[in-house]
């Protein structure tokens, strides 16, 4: 990036209807890179909050007024002759039909398929965050395979799960691992492992966990084993990361723990100012539950990844 040309905030919005799909529009003849297809969104203006210059902005080229919206991913892109902060939201309901108030073309278009669409580069990160669910549950130190699916049901729908069961050997994990693997496919969960990446791909687990020192110290795992995640205490951790392409990090802790009581906790600023140039997706980690999605997602993370507190009996 050029120190002597600032970033250029940018709001972003994902419109996604209830079918999943989602709205690009083309940019239209007039416009720098005119033809290409992107999020709706524009410039965020000199004290101008990110939810004021989504709804201008969404107003004026669609012609609709947003209902709700959350925080979705926030990155910087550096382009030949800007580098834009690019702020997006996730929108789920607006009032009105949406209008073509500047010439443009629309697309709705599913974020699990190949889109034939030309695409400016800052689609395909926001359209990864989307493809991930928000919470990512851990498994707890104590779990058995019994006491893993039995409770699988209560886990919210379409999550990640990491088996971590430290005290069995390659052959009873494995096992284990292909056991739940069948049991949470129905409920859309994905099971992540963290052991030997061949591991994924013999059972049919949904992705590899790496932690810090795995990640800093072991040569590269490819893209073969479905999704990489990887445990991340530092920004030159975070860095990594993102150079080797991974899918999505664990930051924190962001509260007190009983499981690190000599680590000073992040807290949501320490979270937020750690992961802001990350453009990796994070998940929140460290005395978390699925209570602290909304928290998660105004500090700038994907979601929420906690262990304890998703595996409590309902009150």
């Amino acid at each position: 990036m050029n120190p002597a040309r600032p970033p250029i905030a940018v709001a972003c919005g994902a419109l996604r209807r209830a079918d999943g799909k989602l709205l690009l529009a083309q940019r239209p003849v007039g416009k720098i890179a005119a033809g290409k297809w992107e999020f709706p969104g524009g410039k965020i203006e000199s004290g101008e909050s990110l939810q004021s210059a989504l709804w201008r902005e969404l107003e004026e080229e669609l012609g609709i007024h947003p209902g709700t919206s959350r925080p979705l991913i926030r990155f910087r892109h550096a382009y030949s002759d800007r580098t834009v902060d690019l702020q997006t939201c996730l929108v789920e309901d607006w009032r009105g039909e949406i209008q073509a108030r500047e010439s443009q073309s629309f697309a709705w278009v599913d974020p699990h398929q190949e889109t034939a669409l030309d695409v400016l580069p800052t689609v395909a990160p926001i359209l990864h965050a989307l493809r991930l669910p928000a919470h990512y549950v851990f498994t707890p130190p104590d779990a058995t395979p019994a006491s893993i699916g039995g409770g699988l049901a209560r886990l919210p729908r379409a999550c990640l799960l990491r088996l971590r069961l430290p005290q069995l050997d390659d052959a009873r994990y494995r096992a284990c691992a292909a056991q739940l693997a069948v049991l949470a496919r129905p409920l859309g969960i994905g099971l992540i492992l963290d052991r030997d990446p061949p591991m994924v791909r013999q059972v049919g687990a949904a992705g590899l966990h790496l932690t810090q020192r795995a990640l800093m110290t072991k040569s590269e795992v490819g893209p073969d084993v479905g999704l990489r995640i990887a445990s991340c205490h530092d920004a030159a951790c975070i860095a990594e990361a993102r150079r080797r392409g991974l899918d999505a990090v664990v930051v924190g802790a962001v509260k007190p723990t009983a499981t690190h009581p000599g680590r000073a906790p992040l807290g949501w600023r320490g979270f937020s100012e750690m992961t802001r140039d990350a453009t990796v997706p994070a998940y929140a980690i460290g005395g978390l539950g699925p209570n602290d999605a909304s928290a998660s997602f105004s500090a700038g993370a994907q979601g929420v990844a906690g262990i304890s507190a998703y595996w409590s009996e309902p009150s």
